[in-house]
């Protein structure tokens, strides 16, 4: 599933090739993908300016004219491409937009587990209702650690499951809290209201500069993940922990293990996190 950096390299690539452009036509090949996709058969949206890109958590929110935009959830395999117009349809290519000049912009996504609906925002920059229950940004200073210990202090399950709590901190998913836990040598299985103050500020540090990090290598591709140009995410050559259980720590050369955590697999060092 695109976690935060991945959503951001989409955003950034989308803002710089979408803005200023208007959707000529649109093309459903699917009646559904989260949730049904009624809505992009409003005819409103047609002949409307890109005003910008944002995101929200793992959203992608695309400003047109008249306050309208459309929200964008990659779910576990949605892929934005853009590609020829002529280009022959492939098998899970759910929606077209056709852009002009012969261009589209097409989203594919094999487990049909993504969202992509028109809204109207009751004015310019507004956040849409539905992500109302998203908590902080990590890159925010609002996330900081008096913040972290203050939400965790009544939490009894683990700091990993904690931080992917989209209602506290939006956005870091399974590959950055575990690595983030990694680099602070923390135990993915204490549970979050035990972390200390100390600790916490250098974990919200770390969450921070390893969500910049991947971002600025296009973020992590193990599958389906890939930026608007069809390359893949570095990041995964920097991963020191997610998706290296049964290997050898890079600091004690203890075999990392592995346990299931919310329905995750986590990978963890058993002696270098404490």
């Amino acid at each position: 599933m695109p976690e935060l950096p991945e959503v951001e390299t989409i955003g950034r690539a989308l803002k710089s090739y979408l803005t200023g452009r208007s959707i000529r036509k649109v093309e459903l090949f699917a009646e559904k993908l989260r949730e049904p996709l009624d809505s992009l058969k409003d005819p409103r949206m047609l002949g409307k300016k890109v005003l910008d890109v944002r995101r929200r958590g793992r959203y992608l929110i695309v400003d047109l004219e008249e306050n309208l935009a459309l929200l964008m959830h990659f779910g576990m395999s949605g892929v934005l491409k853009t590609v020829p117009l002529a280009q022959a349809r492939a098998k899970h290519e759910h929606v077209i937009f056709d852009l002009g000049n012969g261009e589209s912009l097409r989203f594919e996504c094999p487990r049909r587990f993504s969202l992509l609906k028109l809204l109207d925002l009751p004015c310019a920059g507004a956040i849409p209702a539905e992500l109302n229950k998203l908590g902080v940004e990590p890159l925010s200073d609002e996330f900081n650690a008096e913040y972290f210990c203050a939400a965790a202090q009544k939490r009894k399950l683990s700091v990993k499951e904690f931080l992917m709590l989209n209602e506290v901190v939006t956005g870091v998913g399974n590959i950055y809290a575990t690595e983030a836990l990694f680099k602070c040598r923390i135990s993915p299985l204490r549970a979050a209201c035990d972390v200390t103050a100390k600790e916490a500020q250098q974990l919200v540090a770390e969450v921070k500069a390893i969500l910049l990090d991947s971002i600025n290598s296009g973020g992590t591709t193990f599958s389906d993940y890939r930026q608007l140009d069809g390359s893949t995410g570095k990041y995964v050559l920097a991963l020191d922990a997610y998706g290296r259980a049964g290997e050898p720590c890079r600091v004690c050369g203890t075999l990392l293990a592995a346990v299931k955590q919310g329905g995750r697999t986590t990978a963890y060092c058993p002696k270098c996190q404490k």
